[in-house]
């Protein structure tokens, strides 16, 4: 199909040079595709915008008209069109990014200062949520995703590895004891996300396919990591949380962590997702390219990698 701005162009260049061949060389087409864009436009608009003979066009009455309409419109069409095309190479304007609250708080927000400074064209808003949010319907240019990823149809970059661990406050674990063996977490007060495939309020899952299951139960449930932190730093219960959540309580002490006779469940890593943009704008590859870097090649709450990968499934 022809559009209708290079239509436009077509006919303004060639009202303005008294030929279509003309018009054509300025805009790098061939004389005959300039002649469908005319034709195209003519047959649309319903009347002749030219007179034509064999040497020269001469603007008809209602192609007197429309000139001045094109005259007015194509310069603000073709300024909109060079700031699109200069934002796919020159990073700049507003770049939405998504982000669950804790991963953000702790791991992304600290590093916009540094992205702003290599990238002062480019203001970030970045929206702190811990529910999946949809890109394309809420005009997010990036987001992160803790886990596996159900939706094949988005670009996604994966950040990092983030390994499950469980662990509680000391005093809690000297007064109920340490569990050795994964089923004896049956017997404690486990703390759980909600929203969670590995650690439901009801069940937890451990091995490598998830496909060690024990039922757990626990005075607290809740849909933020931090809030299951702060209670079991208070010595609550027990916790099965991402590595990323948990590390810096466990490198003060306040949290520790134990290790069973089985593997932890594979979280599913850390991922950067986008729409499906063949040529995403300069703003969205250099954020991507810089949280990339930033988490390769170890992540910053790395404390220890997969206790339990020499066990034997």
């Amino acid at each position: 199909m022809l559009d209708r701005i290079t239509g436009m162009q077509v006919f303004s260049r060639a009202a303005t040079a008294g030929s279509l061949s003309a018009a054509a060389r300025q805009l790098g087409l061939s004389p005959a595709m300039a002649t469908k864009h005319l034709d195209a436009m003519e047959q649309r608009l319903g009347v002749r915008l030219f007179h034509r003979s064999t040497r020269k066009l001469t603007l008809t009455e209602a192609g007197q008209q429309y000139l001045e309409t094109c005259n007015r419109l194509l310069p603000d069409l073709e300024e909109a069109e060079a700031l699109i095309a200069s934002q796919r190479i020159d990073a700049s304007g507003l770049l939405r990014l998504n982000s669950p609250l804790s991963f953000g708080v702790r791991y992304v927000a600290p590093l916009i200062p540094a992205f702003s400074k290599q990238h002062p064209g480019v203001t970030v808003d970045l929206g702190l949520n811990d529910r999946v949010v949809d890109l394309m319907e809420e005009g997010w240019d990036l987001t992160i995703r803790v886990g596996r990823l159900k939706d094949n149809r988005l670009v996604s970059r994966r950040l990092a590895e983030s390994a499950m661990i469980v662990c509680a406050a000391p005093g809690y674990w000297a007064q109920h004891g340490r569990p050795a063996l994964w089923p004896d977490l049956s017997a404690h007060n486990c703390l759980s996300v909600s929203f969670s495939s590995i650690s439901r309020p009801d069940e937890w899952r451990f091995g490598k396919d998830g496909d060690r299951r024990v039922a757990v139960k626990g005075t607290l449930r809740t849909n933020n990591g931090d809030a299951l932190v702060a209670a079991a730093i208070a010595g609550l219960g027990v916790l099965y949380e991402p590595e990323f959540i948990v590390a810096d309580a466990i490198r003060r002490g306040e949290l520790e962590q134990v290790t069973l006779d089985v593997r932890t469940a594979d979280l599913g890593g850390i991922h950067l997702v986008r729409s499906p943009d063949r040529a995403p704008p300069a703003k969205v590859r250099v954020m991507t390219d810089f949280l990339i870097a930033a988490f390769n090649p170890r992540s910053p709450w790395t404390i220890q990698r997969d206790i339990c990968a020499d066990l034997v499934e």
